[in-house]
């Protein structure tokens, strides 16, 4: 089963009329680590997105995002491919997508803002988690790294 962003957008819907706060978007925020193969650990503060509705919103209409801080799309207890897409996002991002196990599959760097092109896992993934664009060459973040987070198993 493919997870496609704007069909979680269509169920939505009723959410994209009026912009709302970061607060109101999602009350849960957690830490999560990047454990990257030279033993080096960052630290972000991410909020959760793991209902329809918040998958759906994800970062649009923010203007700006801190340097640690990030969303973390939860698509389900396996695996499974997804595509996201940058339409009504106002910043560049970097998407992580990471394995069950917690390991990064896939970076697609710096996206485009506004743009409606998919970009792809590019195989099965638990989730993505999305940070500011240029995180990840600014902190060495690579395919192969390690994410430590509740949602995934050691």
């Amino acid at each position: 089963m493919t997870i496609d962003r704007r069909m979680l957008l269509a169920a939505g819907a009723g959410l994209i009329a009026a912009p709302i706060t970061a607060r109101a978007m999602s009350a849960a925020v957690n830490r999560l680590e990047i454990v990257m193969r030279s033993g080096r650990r960052h630290a972000f503060e991410v909020e959760i997105a793991n209902t329809p509705e918040t998958r759906a919103r994800g970062l649009m209409f923010r203007r700006s995002l801190p340097a640690d801080g990030g969303m973390l799309f939860d698509f389900a207890a396996g695996e499974t491919d997804v595509s996201m897409w940058m339409k009504n996002t106002y910043i560049p991002l970097d998407m992580v997508f990471i394995r069950a196990n917690g390991t990064i599959r896939h970076i697609a760097e710096n996206t485009t803002p506004f743009s409606e092109a998919t970009i792809s896992s590019r195989g099965p993934v638990k989730a993505v988690l999305e940070v500011a664009g240029g995180t990840c060459q600014r902190l060495g973040i690579a395919p192969g790294d390690r994410v430590i987070h509740p949602f995934f198993r050691s």
